[in-house]
């Protein structure tokens, strides 16, 4: 999609604030110069057998890339590809998840598409409000940061594992909870810090969005890997062969803008690439902030972790240790 779209024309709108020429989670348009619009877009196809969770996790899912801008989110519309002759109460259960999660956050669902399609997807396109002197994008690490990461890692591996049958009730429902639990909170409090950059860990994996975040920022960003928290069961699934093959595209393409000093097991490595759904936020903030932050975040039961700093900028930008 970056070949694609580094072939259109620049905008060159004064009011598009983020747009699609940065690789950040969010559009931002300004409406006055105290207030903008956030959006955002996100569908897929069902990742767990059960279509309520299936919804509430398109929905946790789709609203994290508001979050992440430091937005809150107001409104939704659906997307919805189910095919022709489906099973209503399927599609049904979907919704309602999607319905109840979306009100948890305090976004209004206010209409949405469907086609009919054989292979079903769901999601949702999400606006939010943002004040354009408090835009929080993925490009403002400045050097000296910590970085906190708010969620542990290894939904995509515990997906795939799914698939086949090869994931135990417990580490399933570890997973779920996680991928349905909104960032909300953690974006609301990292705000009350000096954050200096926000994204959210989603499908490029913890390696592919830091790149992001360091080439953005033009700096360095230094991960302790033994300070990523894994969820349970991820490293046998990895173990297991159970590796999606968006985690190969993440290695394929990250790969080179990583040197990897440390001495991990290939199970430790490879999940670092492993893209997420719902994943947790990654923030860069001033580093005298960090240690209340993580106090605070898990206090409200958010397992998050420091694990990293941010450097000047090295080459490659982003250095494992």
């Amino acid at each position: 999609m970056d070949t694609v779209l580094s072939r259109l024309p620049r905008q060159t709108n004064e009011n598009v604030l983020v747009g699609f020429d940065k690789a950040d989670d969010a559009g931002v348009y300004r409406l006055s110069d105290d207030l903008a619009v956030v959006q955002t877009v996100d569908f897929f196809t069902p990742i767990v057998d059960d279509p309520y969770t299936f919804g509430q996790i398109t929905a946790a899912n789709s609203l994290s890339d508001i979050y992440a801008m430091g937005g809150k989110p107001i409104s939704a519309l659906s997307i919805v590809a189910y095919p022709e002759k489906g099973d209503l109460d399927v599609l049904s259960e979907i919704l309602r998840g999607g319905f109840d999660k979306m009100a948890e956050a305090g976004c209004a669902i206010i209409g949405g598409h469907s086609v009919a399609d054989p292979e079903i997807k769901f999601g949702y396109a999400v606006t939010g409000t943002i004040s354009p002197k408090r835009i929080l994008t993925n490009s403002g690490a400045q050097p000296h940061d910590s970085l906190v990461l708010t969620k542990k890692i290894g939904t995509g591996v515990l997906a795939t594992a799914l698939k086949h049958d090869a994931v135990s009730d417990a580490h399933l429902a570890a997973a779920v909870a996680s991928m349905c639990q909104l960032d909300q909170k953690a974006a609301e409090i990292a705000l009350r810090f000096r954050t200096h950059a926000l994204t959210d860990i989603t499908g490029f994996g913890l390696l592919g969005h830091a790149r992001e975040m360091a080439v953005g920022s033009g700096v360095g960003l230094e991960i302790d890997a033994y300070s990523v928290c894994f969820l349970d069961g991820a490293l046998d699934a990895v173990r297991a062969g159970h590796v999606p093959g968006g985690l190969n595209r993440n290695r394929e393409f990250v790969s080179c803008a990583v040197e990897m000093r440390a001495k991990l097991s290939p199970e430790q490595e490879t999940l670092l690439y492993d893209p997420q759904t719902s994943g947790g936020l990654l923030v860069a903030l001033d580093s005298s902030d960090s240690r209340l932050l993580l106090v605070i975040l898990r206090d409200l039961g958010i397992p998050a972790a420091v694990i990293g700093r941010v450097t000047d900028a090295p080459k490659p930008p982003i250095v494992v240790v």
